[in-house]
């Protein structure tokens, strides 16, 4: 597991963007293809 810092790093927070299609919620879990976003997931 990795963690990015999208608060601070302009680039995590890009990559994050890109990954959820736009919404800007934590924390976004990535494991292979699917992506969860927030801790209900979605």
């Amino acid at each position: 597991m990795a963690y990015k810092d999208v608060e601070n790093d302009r680039a995590a927070m890009s990559e994050m963007v890109a990954l959820t299609r736009g919404i800007r919620d934590v924390p976004v879990l990535l494991e292979d293809d699917k992506v969860t976003i927030g801790y209900g997931g979605s």
